[in-house]
């Protein structure tokens, strides 16, 4: 019994091993990890975005750099929608697709994976209730992100979500949209909504519009009032927290102080613009509702384009995401994707797959000619951008893995991912809710990566580990290298760094699991890797 025991073990490890290598080393068929059955939409307003841009580049006298390659384009739409790099096993499924079907396929791909939902909800969160956390017992900030990453995952209509937040009853538990009105709730108010800050959040994360900064005095740079945000804020001033959650009553009115501050004045719920689309009947947060995203509010439609492409290429179209000046021109190719997201029902998934497969998004984001700020404001060259703390841990994590880490994965190496990205995000330095506030790198956050727990833990000599498992089971040096780059960086080795790693592999003096160790520190430390690109 015991020689059968010892044998069943043998085989244990070894299909362990074999197994590991596959993630390393290309089969000659290789599992397919999501299948690709038809073609992206044909109907996609790709070239109209591509030809406003191209008239743009004439008019300027700009020249477009050249594509990226398309390991570089899935690395920027994995790190844009899940917050991390593609997994070698991904990488390896991707290449083995023609060329022309690669692209459609890595969205299906993200599409179809919880951690796009996961991490989307995330993003929605933070510009519809910013990172705090808020009044605990009136406030659910994690069910609330739950519950977005759901809609996200089902692909509901963008503007029924809008509707959701803003007019939807209920308890925050039960129903956590309403999260979106609770979070607001003030001790001093006795625990009611704030319709200022809510007006001030429906404004900034649906319509792009600071209309907020005319809340005590009139815009001092735009047409906006102060009686423009008076007016909006007066639609919540029946929103009530009570027994059953969040709802309106039919009594209750939004007051303000006077001019002469001697007493209050009754302030009527009012639209800055465009009237004739406010509907009426229905509660007063059902007509705004219904007023923010009609189908010829152009701001509604606006401010999600916009920041769905910021959130693909590190930059708003318009800067900044949340100020959309009506007096100032609106970039064609804006105009172009709001129109297509309105004509075909408010889908997410189809903006997101048009933003990928144009030409700007494609473009390198180096050349070997010179290119300067010119090009990049003209989006004739990718724009580099730094990593956010999310997408630098995230990137760590999954770079240490040879297979994907999803949903799917260990739920004891999910638990494990979960509280070290947390701590890494902490002590990095979250960015709150401005997400593409442009800011420098600092010695803390450097000194992190090159000495931080979790990046010594993730690249260790450990059977778990991606550098280990390279050291094990690839077959020769250069294996090794490729390997390791296309882990970390989603790119292979040039000529030069190749010949530079490989002469440091071959050194008899140091075990290879360490020399790998290395490797990986090394890349996970250099620029490249904390810059999206």
């Amino acid at each position: 019994m015991i020689w059968a025991k010892n044998l069943l073990f043998v085989a244990v490890i070894g299909g362990g091993v074999f197994t590991l290598g596959l993630n390393l080393i290309p089969p000659a068929k290789p599992t397919v990890l999501t299948e690709y059955h038809s073609p992206a939409p044909s109907n996609l307003p790709v070239e109209a975005v591509n030809q406003a841009f191209r008239k743009q580049w004439e008019d300027e006298g700009v020249t477009p750099v050249e594509p990226a390659p398309d390991l570089i384009v899935a690395r920027r739409l994995a790190l844009g929608l899940m917050g991390t790099v593609p997994s070698l096993e991904e990488i390896r499924q991707f290449e083995i697709l023609p060329a022309d079907q690669r692209i459609d396929w890595w969205l299906d791909h993200l599409f179809a994976d919880q951690r796009f939902a996961d991490y989307f909800g995330e993003r929605l969160a933070r510009a519809y209730v910013g990172t705090e956390d808020g009044p605990f017992i009136l406030y659910r900030r994690r069910r609330f992100v739950s519950w977005l990453s759901e809609q996200v995952a089902a692909n509901k209509p963008y503007d029924t979500l809008v509707r959701e937040l803003i007019a939807g009853d209920g308890l925050w538990t039960d129903h956590p949209g309403t999260n979106f009105i609770s979070v607001t709730s003030r001790p001093e108010m006795k625990n009611q909504p704030d319709p200022v800050r809510l007006a001030g959040r429906v404004t900034r994360a649906f319509l792009g519009m600071r209309l907020d900064c005319a809340q005590c005095h009139n815009h001092p740079f735009a047409a906006w009032k102060q009686t423009d945000f008076e007016g909006l804020s007066a639609f919540f001033g029946r929103t009530d927290i009570g027994f059953g959650g969040v709802h309106d009553g039919k009594t209750g009115e939004y007051e303000v102080e006077t001019k002469a501050k001697d007493g209050t004045r009754v302030v009527d719920p009012k639209v800055p613009y465009a009237p004739e689309l406010l509907p009426h009947t229905g509660t007063r947060r059902q007509q705004l509702a219904a007023w923010v995203t009609h189908k010829q509010n152009p701001f509604f439609a606006r401010a999600v384009v916009n920041r769905v492409w910021a959130l693909m290429h590190g930059r708003p179209l318009f800067e900044p995401v949340d100020n959309l000046d009506p007096s100032a021109d609106v970039p064609p190719a804006l105009d172009i994707l709001a129109n297509d997201f309105v004509a075909h029902g408010h889908d997410l998934r189809r903006l997101i797959r048009t933003i990928a497969k144009t030409q700007v998004f494609q473009l390198d984001s180096a050349s070997d000619r010179q290119v300067g700020e010119t090009e990049e404001k003209a989006w004739a060259v990718f724009p580099l951008t730094r990593l956010r703390p999310e997408q630098v841990s995230g990137s760590v994590l999954q770079a240490a893995s040879v297979a994907t880490v999803n949903a799917e994965s260990h739920i004891l190496l999910r638990l494990m991912r979960y509280g070290q990205q947390n701590e890494f995000v902490k002590r990095y330095g979250d960015t709150g809710e401005d997400e593409f506030e442009g800011r420098g790198g600092t010695i803390p956050q450097r000194l992190l990566l090159m000495n931080g727990e979790m990046v010594r833990e993730r690249i260790k000599e450990n059977p778990l580990n991606a550098s280990s498992r390279i050291a094990w089971l690839a077959k020769d040096d250069p294996r090794a290298v490729e390997a390791a780059y296309l882990a970390v960086l989603s790119r292979r080795p040039t000529s030069v760094e190749r010949e530079h790693f490989e002469k440091l592999l071959a050194d008899p003096s140091v075990k290879r699991t360490q020399r790998l160790e290395d490797l990986y520190w090394a890349l996970v430390n250099s620029t490249e890797f904390s810059w999206n690109h």
